[in-house]
């Protein structure tokens, strides 16, 4: 049986990703009940080496959209992480979301034996084959990025727990 890159990404980064502007509507409605501003999510971090919240969203962004376009043949679309708010977080959720939308499963035939190159800094570059790309580096990063954006957010007192982070599946 040959795998289905499409149906093991697109939907699952969709779903993640409207999950995670759920998550900032409730950190918008937080931090204006709370009286505290916005910038203080946008710019929290979990620990002084770690990215902060706005960082961590676009590295969600960056991940899936890189993937799904590497596996669908298709250029990666470019987005400067320029975001400073909350609003223009939504923002390039809702980019990503669209640039997912307007892939096809019959772009990802054959995406499994593809070869996908990444340039990982410092002139380093790995080479994978679609479906170890994806089930092996792609995802495992989508997910640590999306944990690690709840984190921030839980650990600065937004009330959201597990069904937030998981939506409605």
């Amino acid at each position: 049986m040959t795998a289905n890159l499409y149906a093991a990404s697109v939907p699952a980064f969709q779903q993640m990703l409207k999950n995670l502007s759920s998550i900032l509507t409730k950190t918008a409605a937080h931090a204006e009940a709370k009286k505290i501003d916005p910038s203080v999510f946008v710019n929290a971090r979990l620990a002084p080496d770690m990215h902060p919240l706005a960082r961590q969203i676009q590295m969600v962004s960056d991940t899936a959209k890189g993937a799904a376009a590497r596996l669908a043949g298709v250029d990666v679309p470019s987005m400067p992480d320029t975001e400073a708010t909350l609003a223009e977080l939504q923002q390039r959720i809702a980019k990503t979301v669209d640039f997912l939308s307007s892939l096809k499963p019959e772009q990802f035939e054959g995406s499994a034996d593809r070869s996908v190159e990444l340039n990982v800094g410092g002139g380093q570059k790995m080479t994978f084959k679609g479906a170890t790309y994806l089930t092996h580096f792609a995802l495992p990063n989508f997910y640590f990025h999306v944990t690690t954006a709840y984190d921030i957010v839980r650990h600065n007192g937004v009330e959201i727990g597990k069904r937030d982070y998981l939506g409605s599946v």
